[in-house]
Formats: structure tokens, C-alpha cells, sequence
């Protein structure tokens, strides 16, 4: 592989075999990434009797997890620039490999949470820098196209975990659900080595070790923090708004440090350019408000319905198929049109099939609800990769690796509050419903699902808790439209690279 200076762009509408090759490589690493933060969650109470201890503590195999991932993150952007994307990836892959089968073969419970740590060391690098990787390979003009690529594995990870969790658990054991990424990421290391373009290291930044220890501590407490509110049953528990307050108090003193220094670790200087900054709102507003209302759906097949992990991830698949549909055609479009043509017809068709889901019941048909499903999907294609492509699309290549991690915080820590602001409204909901405590709700609604006795009007009170709970994520749908309007109408013109000097130079086109 070379680089050449040309005058020329590259193919414009296709996507080359070189650019294909790279994200051939980007989905799986991807997918080992995004799978594993589903996956793990229906093999939790199989964990629990394997290592005979309570809910609370086996709840950090999961929890830990997503901490590693909100602590390496902010480093991503300044060790792919200092190291190289693609030494940085491969680095990523051993330790997920390393963390995977490690986890896979624990002896007991404190040994299985270390070891899922550092498989979200690993995994909290794989995305942004794969989409660092992806975004400079493809070039602005085709961003889109690679979105819609890059979108796969987070309809996968969704749909795909919980199906695959439940038959490993049931059928096999629940260490291959770790040892699963093996095969997969020697693969994936193989193929980084041969496939991806070489990147030389840029001259040093001086790491700026003071905002590490701000913003991933203060992250990783905030994450904390919200995880909690769920099983703790609001946020007046103590467990709750002491690390996320102590979470924001680091967070807001590194923004306040990080516009008064060079070189922050998360560059707050792509805030100037307005089309990142719309972007990143409405990406967090679709976050908290989609990902919050996915994760009631598995519950509803469960709780109401009574359809074992297996079925319920099954029952999932319309909204991936539907994503499928409309994922290409729209990340064709991104690189054509403004975002805001593409994304404000997809929230048209999520605040739908949302409306849909507010009147479910414990007897809805299936069809109707696997038909919202499907529209859903139809709406979510049009709508994630298209704000992510709008992010990115105007940056200069040498700002792809921050814009990357700075893209990922947002959609991590948007996607912990959505879950953890449904999950607790649910719970209210369902406690209020059986006339228990917040945090018991659940638990009383299960158990009294699970008594024949009750069982009838147990699923009706439930059912009804579940299509209130969707009111409240339809409003939140319905509010990501106000930032949507901002989205560019036009498709905005490919930025000028420009060199140290302020020099606009031609940007180099990766032949394979």
C-alpha cells in the first residue's frame, strides 16, 4: 500500500475494494465490542449461582465493563495521534483477546470482574479509533457510505447479544461468552496487521495527565453514579448522587481547565464548528431517548409475555432488519444531501412506531408490535449514522482521532443516562403498580406474574406500567427533532486540508 498526493478525489460514489477491506476489519473489531456489552447481561443470573453470590456484587461483571470502556476513552484521541491508529487497534484487540480469555476461564467472582476490566480497556479503544481508522481511509466525500457500514455492528450488538447470550448459556456454558471473541479477535489482529493502512506517529503532544485524571474518573463516576439509580430506586440514594455529582465536579473542572491550555486531552476547540457542535446535542438527545427505549423491549418480551432470553432477542430482529433497509440508502444520501433531509423523516418514523408502542398490553399482537419494530428500524437508519456523518463530515483529517473520541463519550455517556432514566421510571412505575418500593418494583411484578393465582392481573398491571414508560421515551424522540431542525439542509463542502503553516494542501488518497 502507498500514499500518493494526487489532484484528484477518490472514486467518488463507490467505496473501493481498499476501503472495504479497512472496514472489514473496523466491523469486527466493532462487533467484539459492542457484542460484549450485551451479551454478558442474560448470563448474569447464571453467574450469580455459579459463584453463589448476590445480584449487587455479580452486577460488577457488567458494570465494571462499561467503566473501563468511559475511563480509556478520553486517551484514545491522544494515543492514536502519538502511537498510530493502527499500532493503537491492534494494541486494543490483544487486550480485549487477553481480557476475554482471561474472563472466560475466572475461578471465582472478584478474579472475573479484573478480568472483564481489562477486556473494556481493550474494548473502550476499538471503536473510536476504528472510526478514526475508517473516516481518514474513506475521506469526507464518502463518509457517509462508511457510517452506514460502521452502523452494523451497533444493530448487532442490540439484537444480536441477547440472542446469542441465551443460547451459549442454555446450550453450551457461560465461559464461551467470552471465549466466543477468541476465534474472532485473532481474526480481526490478523487482518489489522495485513489490512490497515500504515499511519506514522505524530510529533508529541504533551500529554496532558492532569484533564486524564478529570475527565476518566469523572466519567467512570458519573457512569457509576447513573448505573445506580435503578437498583438503588431514585436519585436521593447516597450510592447515586455522590459519585455522579463528584463525576460532574471533575468534569466541569476539566472543561474549564481544557479551554485554557494547549493540548486538552478532549479538544474542545471542535465546539467551534457549529455543524459538530448540532450534531453532538442531537446525538445525545437521540441517545438518551432511543437507547432508553430499547432497553424496555427485551424486558416487556420477558416480564409481560413470558417469551424465555432466546425468543425476546429473536422478537428484536424486525428493527434490525428494518435498519438494514434503510442504512445504506441513507448513508448514500449523507454523502449527497444535508443531514437534516435524512434525519428529520427518520424521526418522523421512530416517533410512530414509539406512538404504537404506548398503547401495548399484555395481548397486543404480535404482528402490530413486530411491525412497529420494523418502522423503528426504518427510523434508526435514518437517523444515527447520518448525525455522526454530519459530526465529522466538515473536520480536517487531523482531527478525526479527537472528534472520534470526543463522538464516543457522548454516545456512552448519553446511552448509560437513557438506560438508567428508563430503567427507573419502569421501576417507579411497576413499585407504584404492586405497591412496593422503587427498587423492588421488578421483583414484586415478576414474582407476582410468576404466581398462577395472580398471574393474569399481574401481566395487565405490568403491561400498563410498560406503555407509560414508553410515553415517556416518545416525548424524549419527539424532543430530538428541535435540535434535528439546526442539522445542515445542505450537504456542507469537503474541508480544505490545511498544513501546520495554514497552507491548504491536497489531501493524500491511500492507494491499495
Amino acid at each position: 500500500m502507498t500514499t500518493e498526493r494526487t489532484g484528484s478525489a477518490p472514486n467518488g460514489d463507490a467505496l473501493d475494494a481498499g476501503v472495504l477491506k479497512v472496514a472489514s476489519v473496523v466491523v469486527l473489531g466493532a462487533i467484539m465490542a459492542i457484542l460484549d456489552t450485551t451479551v454478558v447481561n442474560v448470563a448474569l443470573q447464571k453467574l450469580t449461582i455459579e459463584f453463589s453470590t448476590s445480584f449487587d456484587v455479580i452486577q460488577w461483571v457488567a458494570t465494571g465493563y462499561l467503566l473501563a470502556l468511559a475511563t480509556v476513552i478520553p486517551i484514545t484521541g491522544w494515543a492514536s495521534d502519538r502511537f498510530g491508529t493502527k499500532r493503537l487497534y491492534m494494541v486494543a484487540i490483544v487486550l480485549f483477546l487477553a481480557g476475554s480469555m482471561l474472563a472466560g476461564a475466572a475461578w471465582n467472582i472478584e478474579t472475573l470482574i479484573i478480568f472483564r476490566v481489562l477486556q473494556g480497556f481493550g474494548g473502550g479503544m476499538l471503536m473510536p479509533c476504528g472510526m478514526t481508522i475508517l473516516t481518514r481511509t474513506a475521506g469526507p466525500q464518502r463518509l457517509g457510505r462508511v457510517m452506514a457500514v460502521l452502523g452494523v455492528p451497533m444493530l448487532l450488538g442490540p439484537i444480536g447479544g441477547p440472542i446469542l447470550g441465551g443460547w451459549l448459556v442454555d446450550a453450551v456454558s457461560w465461559r464461551w461468552i467470552f471465549f466466543i471473541n477468541v476465534p474472532i479477535g485473532a481474526i480481526t489482529l490478523l487482518l489489522a496487521w495485513r489490512l490497515l493502512p500504515e499511519d506514522a506517529p505524530e510529533a508529541a503532544e504533551k500529554f496532558d495527565f492532569p484533564g486524564m485524571l478529570m475527565v476518566s474518573p469523572g466519567l467512570a463516576a458519573l457512569i457509576f453514579g447513573v448505573s445506580k439509580i435503578p437498583s438503588a430506586g431514585g436519585i436521593g440514594a447516597v450510592e447515586v448522587w455522590l459519585p455522579a455529582l463528584a463525576g460532574l465536579a471533575l468534569l466541569v473542572a476539566f472543561v474549564v481547565r481544557a479551554l485554557k491550555v494547549a493540548n486538552p486531552l478532549v479538544d474542545l476547540r471542535l465546539f467551534k464548528n457549529r455543524a459538530f457542535t448540532v450534531a453532538m446535542v442531537t446525538m445525545s438527545l437521540f441517545f438518551v431517548a432511543f437507547l432508553g427505549g430499547m432497553m424496555l423491549l427485551p424486558t416487556y418480551f420477558l416480564l409481560v409475555r413470558g417469551e424465555s432470553t432466546l425468543h425476546a432477542g429473536l422478537l428484536l430482529a424486525p428493527q434490525g432488519l428494518g435498519a438494514m433497509v434503510t442504512m445504506p440508502i441513507a448513508g448514500r444520501l449523507a454523502d449527497k444531501v444535508g443531514a437534516r433531509r435524512i434525519v428529520l423523516p427518520g424521526m418522523v418514523l421512530l416517533v410512530g412506531s414509539m406512538a404504537v408502542l404506548t398503547q401495548v398490553s399484555a395481548t397486543t399482537p404480535y404482528p402490530v408490535l413486530l411491525a412497529a419494530l420494523f418502522v423503528m428500524g426504518l427510523g434508526m437508519g435514518c437517523t444515527m449514522m447520518p448525525i455522526t456523518t454530519s459530526a465529522l463530515q466538515t473536520l480536517q483529517p487531523k482531527d478525526m482521532a479527537r472528534a472520534s473520541t470526543a463522538t464516543n463519550i457522548v454516545q456512552q455517556t448519553a446511552g448509560a443516562i437513557g438506560s438508567a432514566v428508563m430503567a427507573t421510571i419502569l421501576a417507579a412505575l411497576l413499585a407504584g403498580k404492586f405497591g412496593v418500593p422503587t427498587a423492588q418494583g421488578q421483583l414484586a411484578a415478576t414474582a407476582a406474574i410468576l404466581n398462577p393465582a395472580s398471574h393474569d392481573a399481574a401481566t395487565g398491571l405490568a403491561a400498563d406500567a410498560f406503555s407509560t414508560t414508553f410515553v415517556w421515551s416518545l416525548v424524549l424522540v419527539a424532543l430530538c427533532v428541535i435540535p434535528a431542525l439546526f442539522l445542515p439542509k445542505n450537504r456542507p463542502p469537503a474541508p480544505a486540508v490545511t498544513s501546520e503553516d495554514g497552507d491548504e494542501v491536497t489531501p493524500p488518497v491511500m492507494v491499495h
